[in-house]
């Protein structure tokens, strides 16, 4: 038999899995303190390949809209504008890992989406 097939009872297979993590915000200061805590606890743990963040381009939404609200008067403008965050960190380690890097708390507004994938 191959050595790869003998595995004593109670003993798991234990696989590394890619995770990407995505962190969307309009706080800038929020996702990098998301960003850095995640980053910090995943070198912390010696089994985790850490690459990243990495900054994505900044969204940034305009709306120009009339101050008055008849339409009379002088043509003013107000320009209103909202600006989006984006961090991507991957990481190759164990699923329990994954649970250990991710258990803290976010302020609030943080979007974290989790991608996790069977490393080959």
């Amino acid at each position: 038999m191959d050595a790869q097939k003998e595995t004593k009872k109670g003993e798991e297979d234990v696989k590394k899995v890619r995770v990407r993590i995505t962190l969307t915000c309009k706080n800038q200061k929020s996702v990098e303190k998301a960003t850095t805590e995640i980053v910090s606890r995943a070198k912390k743990t010696e089994q985790v390949e850490v690459k990243g963040p990495v900054r994505m381009p900044t969204k940034t939404l305009v709306i120009t809209v009339r101050k008055s609200p008849c339409g009379e008067g002088s043509k003013t403008w107000d320009r209103f504008e909202m600006r989006i965050y984006k961090r991507v960190i991957d990481l190759v380690c164990l699923v329990p890992d994954v649970k250990s890097i991710t258990n803290f708390r976010i302020d609030p507004g943080v979007e974290i989406e989790l991608t996790m994938t069977a490393d080959q």
